[in-house]
């Protein structure tokens, strides 16, 4: 389905709303003789309905939580539309911890991934057929990345290790049939407090999907030793990466990216 689409159908929900409205019957007023008739104030619109979540499959492409929240789109569309002419040398498919790149991780994605021409695909809350309908619905085939950094499954905690493996499995397919010939680096989940058992389950999966010619994987869990309550690289929360966080996984990455695609040559000082 296409973006338009989906500002479409929000629109004609918000349309068959008013439409109902406009139904929804009044008293009859008693007014006395001579008395000059009220006008009764409009009724309030009705909450436009959201749309449940529940029993999606993480392997199905879905757009539920766009219909609901419309503007969750606006970063990632921004994102590839800067790519208007241009291609995009990587891409890094993800949610929250991915779009962080552009915030937290600035810093580091200007002095290392910038250069890169890489594109940030991640949007805060996503999950794995959340990726899948995006990677769909936006042009971005158009723009040939040599090399995709695959993060996301942290979202997915109503599902099974297993099923969480087999939605980011759907991905690097997704991801493979889009770019013929794409070297995938695909990163492990990183420890929270949300849910840590169950995503440390899934990355013994994930890491079964490398096979170190097309796929690799990047286990950041080993680097993100226990402080105190916390893990080193996170936040507060407890779930995303501070500032050293995201340097952090530059380090560990950085290597074998390198290998897969070469940083650009730095032009001689004069």
């Amino acid at each position: 389905m296409a973006r338009s689409t989906v500002f479409g159908t929000v629109l004609a929900i918000g349309m068959l709303g008013i439409a109902a409205s406009a139904q929804v019957p009044t008293s009859p007023m008693v007014v006395p003789p001579g008395a000059v008739t009220p006008v009764p104030p409009p009724p309030p619109p009705p909450p436009q309905p959201k749309l449940s979540e529940a029993g999606e499959q993480p392997t199905v492409p879905s757009l539920t939580r766009y219909l609901n929240r419309p503007e969750l789109l606006n970063f990632c569309t921004a994102q590839v539309a800067s790519f208007n002419g241009r291609d995009a040398d990587m891409i890094f498919i993800g949610d929250s911890i991915t779009q962080g790149w552009r915030s937290v991780g600035k810093e580091v994605w200007d002095a290392n991934f910038a250069p890169r021409n890489a594109l940030d695909f991640g949007i805060s809350g996503d999950q794995t057929q959340h990726v899948l309908w995006r990677m769909e619905n936006y042009p971005i085939q158009r723009l040939h990345p040599k090399v995709a950094v695959v993060l996301i499954g942290t979202n997915n905690t109503h599902n099974t290790a297993p099923e969480i493996a087999s939605g980011v499995k759907a991905v690097l397919t997704k991801t493979q049939a889009m770019f013929p010939g794409i070297k995938i680096i695909l990163v492990s989940i990183m420890p929270n407090r949300r849910a840590n058992d169950l995503m440390m389950a899934a990355d013994e999966i994930l890491k079964t999907f490398a096979d170190n010619k097309t796929i690799y994987y990047l286990d950041l869990v080993p680097l993100m030793t226990p402080v105190g309550d916390n893990w080193k690289g996170l936040s507060a929360d407890h779930l995303h990466p501070d500032a050293a966080g995201y340097q952090l996984w530059t380090d560990a990455m950085l290597p074998l990216l390198n290998k897969l695609l070469p940083p650009p040559a730095i032009a001689p000082q004069p």
